[in-house]
């Protein structure tokens, strides 16, 4: 179907139409006319008021499938991240199997190509993500994995770590790890500080993340190679990775949206569905990530999209599992930020970078590129709900609470999806 996209505003930064407002005509999957002529299509979408930047990319979501499909599973997934904005999603490896096999890898690809957002594994470092044996990384990369992660599970092998960073240079390959000394957080429930205290709740401080992430610079030091800190969460792994990627520029790190919005004092009504790992920090912590987007130490916002079913929330916060939905309700909260970093900085972290950072095709909003766009307002408003949730899961502080911020239409390719209001 050929569309047109009329009197939208264009953000991107690569494209000659950058902070200009055209029309643009998409037709079979390509980006056929761009500029002021009232071009003839199937569909007409009239756009006024509204931005369009290349489709946004998310680094850290867990689909939850195989295995765990009543928490996610990959259709259901894939719904949320188009209805995000999404056009592309790196998934976690934690599932049951563990992501780990080249028919594993083979598994996620083929069932996410019908829908609209493209999938890109990331594949276990090691077998079943214990970081005692690696996984085949070579036959992973040439099936299709874009990385290689224990995802919600922290390397904490120093020995594990080291071997991999050598072997991964072979294809120039990637290691992500989430940093965090599972000795010093172990039975833990959320920052450890006064107001863990006052809560009566067992603390994980920020030093088991801080003494991670210099472990790892020592060894990257040691070895060459590339690494990916994702998740971080602390006001002194900022000024660490800041401060590393001063002498190596083959250190890159990410934080998630709800680390940016919320803190610890969130925790005083217990309600679980805050807790995550890392946790929440402090208010200085959350002004240094902020600060950190802004300088660019930070190179990637993530949704750090982690399903729950009820069983697994509806419990004492100390019992409850952690982790909080992030797909749908990822550009209301981006837009909270935008006047106190900007736009087009926000926009860079979930287009260009994670695309440059994984080692993928970077999309532009140029003619005869392919269509890869999100369409999003800054003032739609919408109910976020049963009706409009995408998800499996509900396991999010934003349920039931108007949203301010709404995305418009996603396009990839031939597959498109457009808000029925336009």
């Amino acid at each position: 179907m050929d569309i047109v996209f009329k009197e939208v505003k264009i953000l991107d930064r690569k494209s000659p139409f950058h902070n200009s407002i055209q029309n643009i005509l998409v037709k079979d999957g390509l980006i056929d006319k761009i500029g002021k002529s009232n071009f003839r299509a199937s569909r007409i979408v009239n756009c006024k008021g509204l931005k369009m930047s290349v489709g946004w990319f998310d680094m850290r979501a867990n689909f939850n499938d195989p295995g765990l499909e009543f928490k996610e599973d990959i259709e259901s997934g894939c719904k949320a991240a188009a209805s995000g904005g999404f056009t592309g999603v790196a998934t976690l490896p934690n599932t049951e199997p563990v992501i780990q096999t080249k028919s594993h890898v083979e598994y996620i690809k083929s069932r996410s190509s019908v829908f609209l957002p493209d999938i890109y594994p990331l594949a276990a470092l090691t077998t079943d993500t214990k970081g005692e044996d690696l996984t085949e990384m070579i036959d992973l990369h040439y099936a299709g994995a874009v990385a290689f992660t224990d995802g919600e599970q922290p390397i904490w092998n120093a020995d594990i770590l080291l071997k991999s960073l050598i072997y991964l240079q072979k294809f120039n390959g990637l290691l992500i790890n989430k940093p965090e000394d599972r000795m010093l957080t172990q039975f833990g429930d959320m920052n450890e500080g006064p107001t863990s205290t006052i809560l009566g709740m067992k603390g994980m401080p920020a030093l088991a993340e801080e003494l991670m992430i210099k472990r790892d610079l020592d060894i990257l030091e040691y070895t060459g190679g590339k690494i990916h800190f994702s998740n971080i969460s602390s006001k002194g792994a900022v000024s660490i990775i800041r401060n590393a990627k001063k002498k190596n520029k083959n250190v890159t790190c990410d934080v998630s949206i709800h680390h940016l919005i919320y803190d610890e004092t969130q925790l005083h009504a217990y309600d679980t569905n805050f807790k995550s790992n890392p946790p929440l920090r402090t208010d200085l912590d959350k002004k240094a990530l902020i600060k950190g987007v802004s300088d660019g130490t930070i190179d990637v916002i993530v949704s750090s999209h982690s399903p729950q079913d009820e069983e697994n929330k509806k419990l004492e916060f100390d019992r409850a599992a952690f982790g909080l939905t992030g797909l749908q309700t990822f550009w209301p909260q981006l837009n909270s930020l935008a006047k106190e970093i900007g736009l087009e900085k926000l926009i860079e972290k979930i287009t260009d970078a994670p695309r440059e950072i994984l080692n993928l095709t970077k999309n532009t909003i140029q003619e005869k590129e392919v269509a890869n766009l999100t369409l999003f307002s800054e003032k739609e408003e919408w109910l976020f709900n049963d009706k409009t949730n995408k998800s499996k899961s509900t396991n999010s502080p934003l349920y039931n609470t108007i949203q301010k911020g709404k995305v418009m239409a996603v396009v990839n390719g031939t597959k498109s999806q457009i808000d029925p209001s336009l």
